[in-house]
């Protein structure tokens, strides 16, 4: 059961043009390049819909394992540094890559920011610059249902410890984003 979602996995990143913008195995996210579905309200300014924007996709296979005892403090340390360095490799990207300048936002849509046992997700985001705010599917409940399920199956699939706190109908989606000036001005100093 766990290749054939291996191997849906896959064709849902190919069919949704999802791609990798580097070969380090540290490197957590993977990239799409599409366009605003809605307004994004950001503090410094309002991102339009059908703006070009960067959605950020955990690459599943490079998340480390969750301890079987669960997440740990030096976990979650690790999943902060490898995110840090996953966002500076992705600024020089951006400035490096001529296909990548017209983006006005980069973030995505996550589950990683909520839990019923500990906000500390969205903690982190904001820490690392992103504005963290509500997701509304545009099938309503039904669509948040499937995207739940398939977001279930593939934490199932890749790190089987990350579901011992999260049950299917308790996830909860946000989106997280910044503008790309920001993330730019944010990632791309050398430190």
């Amino acid at each position: 059961m766990k290749s054939i979602l291996r191997y849906f996995d896959r064709f849902l990143r190919w069919a949704l043009g999802v791609f990798e913008f580097c070969e380090q195995p540290g490197c957590l996210l993977r990239l799409r390049q599409t366009t605003a579905a809605h307004a994004i309200t950001l503090p410094d300014r309002c991102i339009p819909p059908g703006a070009p924007i960067l959605e950020l996709h955990l690459w599943n296979e490079h998340i480390p394992s969750i301890p079987s005892i669960g997440a740990d403090l030096s976990w979650a340390l690790q999943i902060q540094r490898r995110l840090i360095t996953s966002f500076r490799t992705l600024a020089r990207q951006m400035q490096r890559d001529s296909s990548l300048t017209g983006v006005q936002a980069v973030g995505g849509v996550t589950v990683l920011t909520f839990s019923s046992y500990s906000p500390g997700g969205a903690k982190l985001f904001k820490r690392l610059g992103f504005t963290v705010c509500p997701h509304h599917n545009p099938l309503g409940r039904f669509g948040e249902f499937w995207e739940n399920l398939y977001t279930w199956a593939i934490m199932w699939v890749f790190n089987e410890a990350s579901l011992q706190r999260r049950r299917l109908l308790w996830l909860h989606r946000s989106e997280i984003w910044m503008t790309s000036d920001n993330f730019l001005q944010r990632y791309s100093r050398k430190q």
